[in-house]
């Protein structure tokens, strides 16, 4: 491409870009034209012509005919001006410190975003490669080098705005509070300090970072939301695919303000900090939906720590191809809660998908003429479609108490959270003998384990074999980001590893993560299930029965049946260039008989 060559005080034109995009073979002479004549009657003040042009839709002439939207033409313009092209990931920002390098009206008149400060640099991004006259004067000014890159002009009025929001948030509560916390030096005092009252958690200042925490959380596609009260600075950091980011990090004073204002929105007792307590809240996404957050704080030495789980009923409600269900294994599942009764265990530990696996499940169970009651601790999300109980252990209302009173309640369908003891196990299997579907949890590494654990709390055999339907066992795994992942050769060891007890043939070559801006540089973008199904046969349920519930027996029955183990149904995935190798040894266990 060629070089515009323009003085370093003049701003992009449309007309210019028409020119250039022609040249370059981008467009072709019609569009040119209708580009053309935009420029001659647009308005001073409107969109950047970067704006304009991508509001087209227009798609390249040049194969493979790409649509020349925002990042492609940014892309072009900082090669055509022999810049570094820089695309914002806000996670990778510290809008603490970059808000402090020049003031909002200097960044606001010349459309600039700080995007790294250190000791020697400051990386300043700009729609405007062509007009770096400010260079110098910031320069000399800050008495550092300042590196400048193009960025999609959308992205700089975004978080222009949004950056020195919330750092003008910040502040004001911080100059509201005063410097009343003095110089905290030891735990001690500051758990003392912290009697003496703290900044108004209604404060218009504390209420705009909440405000805009919740939204961020949601445009980032965070499960959980973490605030986490430290000695002089409080983080918080969102999960996003199962791993834990830092997003920002706020003065201890301001923080306990946030987990304030968060504790009145999920109407919790905003005086008692000595023991854990839960909550839940209802807000809107930026797109108008309703997400569900459940709220619960713990003591610690520095303060309440909150986390805020997100139930966003579009992430969380799917149709089970969308879970990672492949054709066979839909068709098991169907099988199992399709029956009029029994009982169906989901396993697996914390964060592997079960809530949703569940509500995915029961939305599509829930029919007019069929009454599907829950007993949960806590109700994960509300649901219309169903009747809901949550457990209440201060008026002993548990599972077990609360299986009891629903089978009085006339169901067709019972779903019980967790299977945590005897009681419960044996009110979910009565349940299941007298008629009723009946859907739970247990904590269990694999499906198999999912028997022994009931024997272990002394569930007979004879009433497991009689009543299970069947066990799922899950977990997540990251999928391999679509715009970078890349052939990589297959490391033999972990695939040999991975694939017992079934030798198939190894490829060759298995997609590997790269990373690339669209997923932060991680490889991977958005999750999916990885499955164990065991359905109880007629000759598993007679070595339940007989075999004293030996587990090497049960498992080796099931695989000759079909069952393939989480790491099977992971080395599929691989295969068919879902996940990577990696990701698959990351979260499926070895079986102990293994």
């Amino acid at each position: 491409m060629n070089k515009i060559n323009r003085p370093q005080a003049r701003k992009v034109e449309l007309g210019e870009l028409a020119e250039q995009l022609l040249t370059d073979g981008l467009i072709n002479q019609d569009q040119h034209e209708n580009l053309k004549l935009k420029a001659r009657f647009r308005d001073v003040g409107q969109l950047h012509p970067l704006l304009l042009i991508a509001d087209q839709g227009l798609k390249s002439a040049l194969p493979p005919h790409k649509i020349l939207n925002q990042e492609f033409l940014t892309e072009w313009l900082a090669q055509k001006a022999g810049m570094p092209y820089y695309r914002v990931d806000p996670l990778k920002i510290d809008a603490a410190a970059v808000t402090t390098v020049v003031s909002h009206s200097y960044a606001e008149r010349n459309k600039l975003l700080p995007v790294e400060s250190s000791t020697s640099y400051v990386v300043i991004a700009t729609a405007e490669p062509y007009d770096t006259q400010w260079v110098a004067e910031l320069s000399r000014i800050l008495n550092k080098d300042i590196r400048v890159v193009v960025t999609n002009p959308a992205d700089i009025n975004r978080y222009l705005v949004e950056f020195y929001s919330v750092s003008r948030s910040v502040l004001g509560a911080a100059d509201q509070r005063g410097s009343a916390m003095g110089d905290i030096s030891n735990l001690e005092q500051l758990l003392e300090l912290g009697k003496k009252g703290s900044l108004d958690a209604n404060d218009q200042h504390v209420v705009s970072i909440v405000d805009w925490l919740l939204q961020y959380a949601f445009e980032q596609r965070a499960s959980d939301i973490h605030i986490e009260p430290r000695r002089d600075k409080g983080n918080i950091r969102f999960r996003i695919d199962g791993m834990l980011h830092l997003v920002y990090q706020l003065p201890a004073t301001i923080l306990s303000a946030v987990i304030s204002r968060l504790k009145i929105l999920g109407r919790m007792d905003l005086a008692e900090k000595r023991r854990p307590l839960d909550g839940r809240l209802k807000t809107r996404s930026p797109s108008g939906d309703e997400v569900e957050l459940r709220l619960s704080t713990l003591p610690t030495a520095f303060g309440e720590k909150m986390v805020l789980r997100i139930f966003n009923p579009d992430v969380l409600v799917k149709n089970f191809a969308a879970l990672g269900f492949n054709k066979t294994e839909e068709g098991q599942w169907q099988q199992m809660i399709q029956q009029p009764n029994g009982i169906i265990l989901v396993t697996g530990p914390t964060g592997s998908g079960k809530t949703t696996t569940l509500y995915s499940t029961l939305k599509q169970l829930a029919k007019p003429e069929l009454n599907l009651c829950t007993i949960e601790d806590p109700i994960e999300m509300v649901v219309p479609e169903f009747n809901q109980m949550q457990v209440q252990h201060n008026i002993d209302l548990d599972f077990a108490s609360g299986v009891r009173a629903l089978l009085r309640q006339d169901p067709d369908i019972i779903m019980v959270g967790e299977i945590r003891d005897m009681e419960t196990a044996e009110m979910a299997i009565q349940a299941a003998q007298t008629g009723h579907l009946v859907i739970s949890t247990l904590h269990t590494n694999d499906a198999v384990s999912a028997i022994t654990r009931l024997l272990d709390i002394g569930v007979p055999r004879y009433m497991i074999s009689a009543s299970l339907l069947g066990v799922v066992a899950q977990r997540l795994v990251r999928n391999l980001c679509p715009h970078c992942k890349q052939p990589v050769a297959t490391d033999a060891e972990l695939w040999n590893n991975l694939s017992r007890p079934w030798k198939g043939p190894m490829p060759e070559q298995v997609m590997g993560p790269v990373g690339c801006a669209e997923c932060r540089n991680t490889g991977y973008a958005g999750r999916s299930g990885i499955y164990e199904m065991l359905l109880m046969s007629g000759k598993i349920k007679r070595l339940v029965h007989t075999s004293d519930g030996d587990v090497a027996a049960i498992r080796l029955q099931a695989q000759k049946e079909g069952m393939r183990p989480l790491r099977i149904n992971g080395i599929q995935k691989v295969a068919n260039g879902t996940t990577s190798l990696a990701e698959v040894a990351r979260v499926s266990p070895l079986s102990d008989d293994e």
